[in-house]
């Protein structure tokens, strides 16, 4: 019986350091609606200041105590920063551009402590006076775990006293609200939004920094705690602390428990409850449903239009060039194209998905990797032929994207992104400890094409034939009826339902269909390289999609490719380099601040204004109205 109970003691100790992460980022969100990827750089940056500050301080209990709280004063000014320099200029864009921006920021950071800090583990100081263990019903327990048993509700009870009985925590509960409303009255939401920011860096600081006796500081926190923070955000409900709290008790009792219950199942378990509470409750435990107000600009309400003559012969001169891509470039180019066109067809699924439906996924991975583990089983244990098994993969993939949309088209905005990431997260865990069937972490091998294909420039040549192919089906499906449907959905769901479209069958079909896509790239890259891995339905490779579309542009047919190129481009000329991260992440940055459109909208702006003037001189002379209002 002592043993269960430490269990569930030590389940609370850790429940107090992922509440003060999870609690920073809810109230971000509340009031900001920025999803911050950035948030488990600023527990980490707590872990390493609160370190760096207890071995300046010193001074017994005391100076452990105030090295703790100067650091979250530290992570609060480095969010101040990130405030003020990149999310200021963002909160009108669509929270993709922001998603996308702070995780830039992950990158930065990451590589800043691996200057400032080093590579090695910093084994955390241990706090003076609390060393020691008690022992309840006969099993020890450190002395350290019941203080943070109680930090836990001092927290939460110092922010309701914020928020309840301070003027500024009104205003900040106004702005949950209804932050529109707030403005309007005259509350200047600059300064709202960046004391929130700095509030929320702060409590991310301070639990990165409490834990330090327990874990210590290393490079890979941010990444470890920052899948648990959103599930306990997303669980709660965004924006409510209460929800946070008994999220973080409920994860973290899981965890603990999990451990003596299910061993093999430690990797899903909250990724399953957090699945199971979004289907029965889609806005968390103590979430509310989002007002009008609270609606963030979708981002793709663009009007897509089929392509004009300029663009039909860009397209015909790339396809020449690919066509004779073998004749002028060496082995180790070709297949590096080969790489570009896989990802160019595995990025056109997710846009596809985005921009003409207004669904961001985050696990997308999961179908790309569903189409490449269908063919590499198929071979493996069926020993199923090359061309049947390659035109299987997306039929496996979208049989996957069929049994995970049913439940995710439920669910709209972060919640259904949140949702995706989920299940994704199961698949891949299934793939990774299933290894009887899957060889787990050793992934399949032996996964190669038919002696026919086997050559690389035939290979390249079926590569080309299938991703442009898949590409050009992807874009005729956005100018089919299908598609206007689809694009109806997104920009108003209500008047698409006055007309008798079923929206829920139409995002789930756009679903299916975009994880057929994304299959039938798996299944070719499983073939180029003749091997699968867990990692490629990892949350990485997610956000690797989802960086190629930024990159290439939202509001761009032609995004993906371009942003895939300029993806693997940056990857194979960076990965050498010490800093790569901080270099990738602020080209990242960047991009979204100055490109926000991507790199194929801002050409495809500067080509349009460039034909117009070729066609109109005079239409580039400014107007009678625009010379009033400059003068």
């Amino acid at each position: 019986m002592g043993v269960y109970l430490v269990q569930f003691l030590t389940g609370l100790a850790s429940a107090s350091a992922l509440f003060l992460a999870a609690s920073g980022l809810s109230i971000i969100f509340g009031v900001t609606r920025v999803v911050n990827f950035a948030h488990g750089s600023f527990y980490m940056l707590g872990a390493y200041f609160g370190f760096s500050f207890v071995q300046m301080v010193g001074g017994g209990a005391i100076g452990f105590w105030v090295a703790l709280l100067l650091a979250a004063v530290a992570v609060g000014l480095v969010g101040l920063l990130v405030e003020l320099v990149i999310l200021r200029r963002l909160y009108k864009a669509p929270e993709l551009f922001q998603l996308i921006a702070t995780f830039g920021v992950i990158l930065i950071v990451q590589d800043a402590a691996l200057w400032a800090w080093g590579a090695e583990d910093l084994l955390g100081p241990r706090a003076p006076g609390l060393t020691g263990i008690v022992r309840i019903m006969g099993t020890p327990m450190p002395v350290y775990d019941l203080v943070l048993i109680a930090v836990g509700p001092l927290v939460l009870l110092a922010l309701w006293l914020l928020f309840n009985r301070t003027r500024w925590g009104v205003l900040v509960r106004a702005a949950t609200e209804d932050r529109e409303m707030v403005g309007a009255l005259g509350v200047n939401q600059s300064l709202l939004f960046t004391g929130v920011f700095v509030l929320g860096s702060m409590l991310a600081g301070l639990g990165g920094a409490i834990q330090l006796p327990k874990g210590g500081a290393d490079l890979l926190m941010d990444f470890g705690i920052l899948a648990e923070v959103f599930v306990v955000t997303v669980v709660g409900g965004m924006g409510s602390i209460f929800g946070a709290f008994l999220a973080a008790v409920l994860i973290s009792q899981l965890n603990t428990f999990g451990i003596l219950i299910w061993p093999g199942g430690t990797l899903v378990l909250m990724f399953i409850l957090m699945a199971v509470i979004l289907i029965v409750r889609p806005t968390g435990l103590l979430g509310r449903p989002e007002t009008v107000g609270h609606k963030a600009a979708a981002g793709f309400e663009q009007a897509l239009r089929p392509a004009g003559p300029h663009y039909k012969l860009f397209v015909g001169g790339l396809l020449a060039c690919l066509a004779a891509a073998p004749v002028f470039v060496d082995e180790f180019q070709l297949v590096l194209i080969t790489d570009i066109m896989v990802l160019a067809l595995f990025a056109t699924s997710l846009h596809f998905l985005m921009s003409t439906g207004g669904l961001v996924s985050f696990g997308h991975a999961a179908f790309y990797g569903g189409g490449a583990y269908t063919a590499a089983l198929l071979v493996t244990y069926a020993a199923s032929p090359f061309e049947l098994a390659l035109l299987l993969a997306p039929l496996g993939a979208g049989m996957l994207a069929l049994v995970i949309g049913w439940f995710c088209v439920r669910l709209s905005g972060v919640y259904f992104a949140m949702l995706t990431l989920a299940f994704a997260q199961v698949a891949w865990s299934v793939a990774f400890q299933w290894s009887e069937v899957t060889n787990g972490d050793d992934g399949l091998l032996g996964i190669w094409p038919s002696l026919w294909a086997s050559g690389t420039q035939v290979f390249y040549y079926l590569a080309l034939v299938f991703c442009v192919g898949g590409i050009f089906l992807i874009r005729r499906v956005v100018f089919a009826p299908f598609g206007y449907g689809l694009r109806a959905t997104r920009d108003s769901t209500l008047r698409a339902a006055a007309i008798g479209i079923d929206i829920k069958r139409q995002q789930l079909m756009a679903f299916v269909f975009a994880g057929a896509m994304a299959g039938l790239a798996g299944g070719l890259f499983a073939f180029s390289k003749g091997s699968v891995f867990p990692d490629e339905m990892s949350i990485p490779r997610s956000f690797d999609a989802l960086l190629m579309v930024l990159l290439g542009g939202v509001e761009s047919l032609s995004g993906p490719f371009v942003g895939a190129a300029a993806f693997t481009y940056l990857h194979d000329e960076l990965i050498t380099f010490e800093y790569w991260r901080l270099l990738v992440g602020s080209t990242i940055v960047a991009l979204v601040l100055l490109f926000p459109q991507g790199l194929a909208g801002a050409a495809k702006h500067h080509l349009g204004r460039f034909l117009k003037l070729e066609a109109d001189p005079e239409a580039a002379a400014p107007s009678p109205r625009r010379k009033a209002r400059e003068a």
